[in-house]
């Protein structure tokens, strides 16, 4: 026998399972509750009644359809609209977990395809003012920040590459091993001032390391967080006036793009980077249209 329970009911069993048990961030559970709520109000008006569970239990893919397409004359954009569906299923999913419905329907929806933003990388003067701002820190801490960010310009490695390094595999010599996404190992060259900054850093760090210690560590003797490096960034674009996009990502976008503008071969750069296709490179590294004329201008025949 169908459950009678009031609808409201469900809602509030729902919000109370994203705070307590989910435990998502205020700002996410505004906008699933915002999401859902626009939903449930524009059902109950699309089928002409008050919705009960066996209506939304009955519904089919066009009327989740009917709704985002609703939004979407609103002008809502393709990833406001892809967190809809999303919020929207995080609700019927709590239904199906308490065996309130089912609906399979809501399954085979295909979120709104997002669009591909490409990070933007810092120019070669800001680089090197950001390298050169953490240069003038004088404690441990400021060392290690400018270790990772060295790392992270210097060798093109993303964030939790840096991080997941312990003292037994750090950077040595020439060259070192990452293991990157998919535990594919990589090889990248090391160069004397990546070196530097980390055995800087190394004679200043307070903590006793061994093999297996992380690397990097946190001001209380753990591994290092990938926040505390996103903050740093963070207080420094702001002292030196970069865009919002001057991030720890947009570094390892800088070592690729500054290398490719200088003649670095594309395929050389993808292992650098460790991308599984050519074409992960071509699309991450963005060449402007002056170089590009500059590179058919030299080399074309006809040129």
């Amino acid at each position: 026998m169908r459950s009678t329970t009031s609808l409201d009911t469900y809602l509030n069993d729902w919000k109370s399972w994203l705070i307590h048990e989910k435990k998502v961030s205020p700002n996410t559970f505004e906008a699933y509750e915002r999401d859902v709520e626009a939903f449930l109000l524009f059902s109950g008006h699309h089928l002409g009644k008050t919705l009960t569970v066996s209506d939304l239990e009955n519904m089919r893919a066009a009327d989740f359809r009917a709704f985002l397409a609703d939004r979407k004359k609103e002008g809502l954009t393709a990833t406001s609209l892809a967190r809809m569906l999303s919020s929207i299923r995080s609700f019927f999913k709590k239904l199906e977990k308490d065996e309130v419905l089912h609906n399979p329907h809501l399954k085979s929806l295909r979120a709104p395809k997002r669009p591909e933003r490409l990070p933007r990388p810092l120019t070669e003067k800001d680089s090197r003012n950001l390298l050169s701002e953490l240069d003038k820190g004088q404690g441990w801490m400021d060392a290690r920040d400018l270790a990772v960010v060295t790392l992270l310009y210097g060798a093109g490695l993303r964030i939790s590459e840096a991080l997941d390094l312990n003292y037994g595999n750090r950077p040595a010599g020439d060259s070192m091993t990452i293991i990157g996404k998919g535990k594919k190992e990589r090889l990248v060259p090391v160069l004397p001032v990546i070196s530097e900054a980390i055995d800087r850093y190394l004679k200043l760090c307070p903590h006793p390391m061994d093999a297996e210690t992380p690397l990097f560590l946190g001001k209380q003797g753990k591994r290092l967080s990938p926040r505390q490096i996103q903050l740093t960034i963070q207080n420094l674009r702001r002292q030196l006036g970069l865009p919002e996009s001057a991030t720890p990502h947009a570094l390892r976008h800088s070592f690729a793009t500054h290398l490719l503008g200088a003649g670095g071969d594309l395929r050389t750069i993808q292992e650098l980077l460790g991308h599984a296709s050519l074409s992960t490179t071509q699309r991450y590294t963005d060449l402007d249209t002056e170089k590009l004329l500059n590179v058919y201008k030299s080399a074309h025949p006809k040129s």
